[in-house]
């Protein structure tokens, strides 16, 4: 199972490896608060990608299609998620207010279509 929530949001029992997929630490967040398991920098989005995104709901579409293909360079990490996943809880962790629009779901989604 895999799972996509706010690193702001506390950790639960059911969240298996906790992973966060963002490329900057977020602000407010300790280490210990965290709760990581790992933090996979490599899947997040290029800053330039980052940059130009903004969290900007209108450009979503166009950003998940630049995200899913900068993705697609990464196909042995993402087989190991997928296996990961196949074995247990996982839990894509973001720091994006927006719970609708952000790389966690788009990750997600290339995971998903991955099994």
């Amino acid at each position: 199972m895999i799972a996509c929530k706010r690193i702001y949001d506390p950790p639960g029992a059911d969240d298996g490896r906790r992973l966060l997929v963002d490329r900057l630490w977020p602000r407010g967040v300790s280490r210990e608060a965290a709760r990581l398991d790992d933090w996979l920098k490599e899947l997040a989005p290029s800053d330039g990608l980052r940059r130009w995104f903004g969290h900007n709901p209108a450009l979503w579409e166009e950003f998940r299609a630049r995200y899913r293909e900068e993705l697609k360079t990464h196909v042995e990490m993402l087989d190991d998620l997928r296996a990961e996943a196949k074995r247990g809880s996982v839990t894509l962790l973001f720091a994006a207010r927006d719970t609708e629009h952000n790389n966690a779901v788009v990750l997600k989604e290339m995971l998903n279509e991955g099994k």
